[in-house]
């Protein structure tokens, strides 16, 4: 299960909404070993397309050198799809690289009228590992307490 903050949520959802017609992409880190999203990281589609996302090679570098200096990885992998379901494509699998990350997709198909951005979202999230997709639940918490969350 994901269990994730309403701000987070909500900064993915804003982040899907803005990019649309192309497709938004980004990453919510957290300490390692937690599986608790903490801080959220937009990234430019580097492929600025409704298809496809690409995370630019020298962003993605700095980042993971980033996470790795304040002792962080990787718990949400996110990206929108324009104008499908929210469900990962033979390409999102073929590129998930993350076996413990959350793979979260958006899809903006009904929900990114431009002139208010407030139409429904699809947010689902997914287990990729070795090709093989298992969604998951997912459980919005207004914020996270101390008595595990995560």
């Amino acid at each position: 299960m994901l269990t994730i903050d309403q701000a987070t949520y909500d900064a993915i959802v804003a982040h899907a909404r803005r990019d649309h017609p192309d497709e938004a992409c980004g990453v919510v880190a957290g300490p390692i070993g937690s599986d608790r999203p903490a801080r959220f990281i937009p990234m430019l589609n580097a492929a600025m397309s409704p298809t496809f996302y690409e995370f630019d090679s020298g962003d993605l570098f700095r980042l993971y050198k980033e996470m790795d200096e304040r002792d962080e990885e990787p718990v949400v992998i996110y990206h929108s799809h324009t104008a499908t379901e929210a469900y990962p494509s033979r390409t999102d699998i073929n590129l998930a690289q993350e076996p413990g990350a959350h793979y979260v997709l958006v899809s903006t198909r009904d929900g990114a009228d431009q002139a208010s951005y407030d139409g429904p979202v699809e947010f689902r999230s997914y287990r990729i590992i070795d090709g093989a997709v298992t969604e998951e639940e997912v459980r919005v918490v207004a914020a996270y307490s101390n008595q595990g969350d995560n």
